[in-house]
């Protein structure tokens, strides 16, 4: 647990499902201030806002489409009056769809895009405009994936889309770090998410996700909250314009852990 999160204000964007949600619940634990983003009407919200509350922090929910600049400038204004600023700033929502290459069209292409990219974009905008103002020297977290490095078929839009993420990240990071702003990715690998359920409830395609995974094993939501816990936390006060790759090792070709080659 890091102390210095208590009462820190913290918007998720995408916050109601998977990643989202369980670092909603770890900086909740943390008792800190944090605002749900989410982006279809969801009964569980106010279940969400309950425990967090639960734990100690606080919580409010806001709708919003992250491709909007409207919205994502009306979730950070919302964050800033009803909680009175904003340390940190997680931008998490994301989709993928599998199409070969030759098939993709250009509106799936744009809807990944927008979402994870731009939606990023819009999201470290508003925030390090408000950072800026009120001279906060906050931290901004854009989740990525193991694939801003791993090429990806069939998934040229989201591998162009966390390839773009990782650069726009970097030149923010050494833009702003005279500031103060800290700005880091975190690249998950593969986790158990709704987003995989289907994919990891066949035993086949599961062993052969694992197979792709030096540690063995699929990841867990909590532990890709604890990363972000800590980037977002002064112990991480001298990090600035990394990724931390939270993957088992994926990203250290797997094939090559028997010595071949």
């Amino acid at each position: 647990m890091y102390p210095d999160l208590k009462g820190k204000v913290v918007v998720i964007t995408g916050a109601s499902t998977g990643l989202g949600k369980a670092m909603a619940y770890r900086f909740g634990q943390e008792e800190a201030k944090v605002v749900i983003n989410y982006f279809k009407d969801d009964p569980a919200i106010q279940d969400m806002i309950t425990q967090i509350k639960g734990f100690g922090g606080d919580a409010i929910a806001v709708q919003g489409d992250v491709t909007k600049e409207e919205d994502v400038k009306r979730l950070v204004q919302e964050a800033i009056s009803h909680f009175g600023s904003l340390d940190i700033m997680i931008n998490n929502a994301g989709v993928e769809n599998e199409v070969p290459s030759e098939e993709l069209s250009l509106k799936d292409w744009n809807r990944v895009i927008a979402t994870n990219l731009t939606g990023a974009f819009l999201g470290c905008r508003e925030a390090i405009d408000y950072m800026l103002e009120k001279n906060i020297k906050g931290s901004i977290i854009n989740m990525s994936s193991v694939h801003e490095v791993i090429p990806w078929p069939h998934f040229v839009h989201y591998a162009a889309s966390k390839g773009g993420m990782k650069l726009m990240s970097e030149t923010l990071a050494l833009e702003f770090a005279p500031k103060g702003i800290r700005v880091n990715c975190i690249g998950p690998g593969a986790i158990d998410t709704p987003i995989n359920a289907e994919k990891f409830s066949d035993p086949k395609l599961k062993a052969g996700v694992e197979s792709l995974i030096p540690m063995g094993y699929i990841g867990k939501p909590e532990q890709i909250a604890s990363v972000a816990a800590w980037l977002s936390s002064n112990e991480a006060s001298y990090v600035t314009g990394i990724t931390i790759y939270a993957d088992g090792g994926m990203t250290k070709f797997p094939g090559f852990q028997a010595g071949k080659g």
